[in-house]
């Protein structure tokens, strides 16, 4: 009955069960405890999860190997590392599961620089060990480092990649841009025949939308099942078409999904808010929001944060700071920025002013509050004023964050910010720069030859 529980979707029966147990009078063994560990990990339930872990101690199954490695996966479901490498150092015995866990468990936390340590200490490893280590790089951030772990597995291990090294890896070429790397990984998946599940699907689908190749994702979304696609993977495609500026396609594709009965989620209508904000339609705004009201979805501060950018882009300053004055939830920085943002393209100095001082109340640390604010006196010729603004920001220690870009050549990201000078190509990137800035001042686009081509080695 308790494993039977624990695999349902109400795992909190599983305690009920147990303690029914308990006052009937029968004692727990050691097959038990897993099942119940693996509730709890689902309820993250800390405080029961403590509970029980005593209730192993005094029951003597503490150091029970499988009893042992559903508590490691309990703490590290609870991002609990402490009591996870305290029990992990501490058991007498452990197995390949005790190094996964232990690892998964760091990885969790966005420890990667611990989980790279248990990786690199572990005598054995599978395809759970490589796939925590690539989804752990994933989750913080480090994409490049993701690939190259998994570079590494291809190479020199006999694990295969399975469907969640595919999703991390995919999400890892997402944020990079590296539409080669994506399209080699999509090959693999095809040639190793590996199912493609919804997951999958939908990975695939944002890769490519994320990578600019917007066809390529409307191809593996038509041949989906329309039967086994979930909202999960409507909503990478309506995001994708609306990112792209296919706005008309995404609202026409979000009424296909209606009409299949697929219910939208809270995501679904945030892309749909951003694809009206950059295609300027502020009547199909104003409808899905009041949709989203009726619908079981309740609206985020993002979806107020974007009906701001719909309304400010479109030069309604005055209607985008009235619905800012009158929604329920106090103003982010992301929607008095749009605003800010707005009364400057569209002229409205003073609303500006009014929008940039509230900016920097609210985020006093935010080198672009005061950048944007000194860009306002600027436009207005309030020069003094501008150069208040950068004033403060060194009284108060806030120093502007140089930005950067980043391209993808032979499936290599490169990383530059600006005046940069550390790649290893940067000589010649200089040189042609320079050669471009030539060309520029000779005034080359007023002769009659149709191109130029420049070929560098």
């Amino acid at each position: 009955v308790i494993r039977g529980f624990s695999n349902s979707r109400n795992p909190e029966k599983t305690i009920r069960a147990y303690i029914q147990m308990l006052k009937t009078g029968f004692s727990p063994d050691h097959m038990t405890y897993p099942f119940l560990l693996k509730s709890l990990s689902r309820l993250l339930n800390r405080k029961l999860g403590g509970c029980l872990h005593s209730s192993v101690v005094k029951t003597g199954f503490v150091w029970d190997l499988f009893i042992c490695n559903s508590l490691l996966h309990m703490y590290g479901t609870f991002r609990d590392r402490a009591s996870a490498r305290k029990l992990f150092d501490e058991m007498p015995f452990k197995n390949l599961v005790s190094w996964n866990s232990i690892l998964d468990g760091y990885a969790k936390c966005g420890d990667v620089v611990s989980a790279r340590q248990v990786f690199d200490d572990m005598n054995e490893r599978d395809v759970v060990s490589w796939s925590s280590m690539v989804d752990g790089y994933v989750k913080s951030g480090e994409y490049n480092e993701a690939l190259e772990i998994f570079d590494q597995m291809m190479s020199v291990s006999s694990s295969k990649a399975n469907e969640v090294t595919m999703v991390s890896v995919l999400c890892a070429c997402a944020h990079l841009g590296a539409l080669n790397r994506g399209k080699k990984v999509h090959r693999y998946i095809l040639d190793e025949h590996l199912p493609l599940t919804v997951i999958l699907q939908t990975s695939l689908i944002d890769m490519y939308a994320k990578c600019g190749s917007i066809g390529d994702a409307w191809g593996v979304f038509c041949r989906a099942s329309v039967k086994e696609s979930d909202v999960l993977m409507w909503n990478a495609m309506i995001g994708g078409l609306a990112s792209h500026g296919f706005i008309r396609e995404s609202l026409q594709l979000f009424h296909k999904m209606q009409e299949s009965e697929i219910d939208p989620d809270e995501i679904t209508f945030l892309c749909l808010l951003a694809a009206c904000s950059h295609g300027g339609l502020v009547k199909e705004a104003w409808h899905l929001f009041a949709s989203l009201k009726e619908s079981r979805a309740e609206p985020t501060s993002e979806h107020y944060a974007c009906m701001v950018d719909v309304l400010s882009r479109a030069g309604l300053v005055k209607d985008a700071y009235d619905f800012i004055s009158e929604m329920p939830i106090k103003p982010s920085g992301s929607m008095l920025g749009a605003l800010l943002n707005g009364c400057i393209n569209h002229g409205n100095l003073e609303l500006a002013e009014t929008v940039g001082k509230k900016l920097i109340e609210l985020q006093p640390h935010n080198d672009g509050r005061y950048v944007g604010l000194a860009n306002v006196y600027a436009i207005n010729k309030r020069f003094g004023a501008a150069r208040s603004m950068r004033e403060a920001m060194e009284k108060k220690g806030v120093k502007k964050i140089a930005g950067h870009s980043i391209i993808e050549l032979d499936g290599t990201p490169h990383r530059f910010i600006a005046h940069d000078k550390t790649h290893f190509d940067s000589e010649k990137i200089y040189a042609l720069l320079h050669l471009l800035g030539t060309w520029m001042d000779l005034n080359v686009n007023n002769d009659d030859s149709d191109d130029y081509h420049c070929v560098c080695s």
